[in-house]
């Protein structure tokens, strides 16, 4: 074995025993390190794991089941059901449309529709075509106009008023021009006027209402 070393323009050749000492110290050292690591890694497994193990896969995060997704149902007025009568009925049916717009004829058994006239563009409930819709969820059919609802039922005194009654007002010795449910108390929900929608109003309070107040009517 040869070893040339270079120091500025003089080279020097070792031979013979020096070489050999070097070559075994050379491997001795190699041999010291190879020892060291491997007991490193003997000693800490997780970490040799860490070290060489290959990224994990991971699976593309998954989406939400639909009924997540889901808008959560509109709220509906049941509670007013217990002890049901058909007044009770036709009253959440009516609080069902709270805030759908005013449509002049518009409504029918089925819903809002579009109206006729200035209401042919407008998707909703005039005040008739409300207590229409309203009662036919209680199984009574009623005419689409306030008039003809006025005489489709058992007038009754307004202190005996129950849920789901017919209100009417307006109209002075002729026919009612404004017809609404009774909730209680003073309250009632009706489809006031166009530009205006599905609404409760105190009736009782109401300086107009009370004083325009015809009568009321128990449909079925």
């Amino acid at each position: 074995m040869i070893i040339h070393t270079v120091l500025g323009q003089h080279t020097s050749l070792i031979t013979g025993p020096l070489a050999k000492l070097f070559g075994c110290l050379f491997a001795t050292m190699s041999a010291l390190i190879a020892l060291s690591v491997l007991s490193v890694l003997a000693a800490c497994p997780a970490a040799a794991q860490a070290t060489f193990a290959l990224p994990a896969r991971t699976s593309p995060p998954t989406s939400p089941p639909a009924s997540a997704l889901a808008p959560a149902p509109a709220k509906q007025h049941t509670a007013l059901l217990t002890g049901t009568t058909k007044g009770k009925i036709a009253a959440a049916a009516a609080l069902d449309q709270l805030g759908v717009s005013f449509s002049w004829g518009g409504g029918s058994a089925k819903g809002p529709t579009l109206g006729i006239g200035r209401g042919a563009r407008t998707r909703g409930f005039d005040c008739s075509g409300l207590t229409l819709y309203a009662w036919s969820r209680a199984g009574v059919r009623l005419s689409h106009y306030t008039g003809a609802q006025f005489r489709q039922g058992r007038r009754i005194a307004l202190r005996a008023r129950r849920m789901g009654d017919l209100l009417f007002f307006g109209g002075g010795t002729g026919d009612p021009t404004h017809v609404a449910l009774f909730l209680h108390g003073g309250l009632m929900i009706h489809a006031p006027k166009t530009g205006d929608v599905v609404r409760k109003t105190n009736f009782l309070t109401s300086s107009y209402f009370r004083t325009a107040f015809r009568g009321a009517v128990r449909p079925g």
